[in-house]
């Protein structure tokens, strides 16, 4: 298997949004274009469209969703579901998140970290209680340019390798060099991933896109021969 197609492989679009129409319209791409495996990003989406999501889920040709985004708000009879029947196994959360572990009990080693831009970290923030990090890798590019406090508490740990075991992927631009982007509208908003560190990618990388399934799947390809 040639290094290009096991990049792809690691790869997944995502379904992402806020709106009904965003995560409809994407799964209706996603039959559309035959894909059993992706990313979800739940962070936008309430408890009511979060239970629409799973019943389309359900009924849907999607065997694999690994990377689930989940927000502070999810029960943990929801990572229940998405692990039973969708094999989750990455669940990335955020620094606030660390509050609502106990909830979350049993599903601690599933859960990964995306770090702020804010150069705060809360104390109650600690990676050693939980699987690792989600390297969110527009947010490493934007801590690289401020010297951040989330930059170092990752670049301490650069050694401990499990600990970097799935990614984000967006958009960043120079000319904005404190901002993600989040619709792509240049495979050159790509083009930092190049300067980025081996060590941060992991082995599911989730496109966290807003950009239509079709683009998407030119972004993978993109990516497969940019990484």
């Amino acid at each position: 298997m040639s290094r290009q197609k096991t990049i792809s492989d690691r790869i997944l679009v995502g379904i992402t949004g806020y709106k009904d129409i965003h995560w409809k319209n994407k799964l209706k791409e996603i039959k559309r274009f035959k894909i059993s495996k992706v990313a979800l990003f739940l962070e936008r989406f309430n408890e009511k469209q979060r239970k629409e999501i799973y019943k389309a889920l359900l009924n849907s040709k999607i065997k694999e969703i690994p990377l689930v985004h989940v927000r502070n708000d999810m029960k943990k009879e929801e990572l229940v579901f998405l692990a039973e029947n969708f094999g989750s196994k990455y669940l990335t959360i955020h620094e606030s998140s660390f509050s609502f572990l106990r909830k979350w009990k049993g599903f601690s080693k599933h859960l990964f970290l995306e770090m702020d831009v804010n150069s705060f970290i809360s104390q109650s923030v600690n990676v050693d209680k939980i699987g690792g990090f989600c390297i969110d890798l527009s947010h490493f590019r934007i801590g690289i340019e401020k010297r951040s406090k989330e930059f170092e508490y990752v670049l301490k740990r650069k050694h401990i390798r499990r600990y970097f075991a799935c990614n984000h992927l967006n958009g960043y631009s120079p000319k904005k060099k404190f901002l993600d982007v989040h619709f792509i509208k240049s495979l050159k908003d790509f083009d930092y991933l190049k300067t980025l560190p081996k060590f941060l990618f992991g082995r599911i990388i989730a496109l966290e896109t807003d950009n239509s399934i079709a683009e998407q799947l030119k972004f993978k390809e993109y990516l497969s021969k940019l990484l």
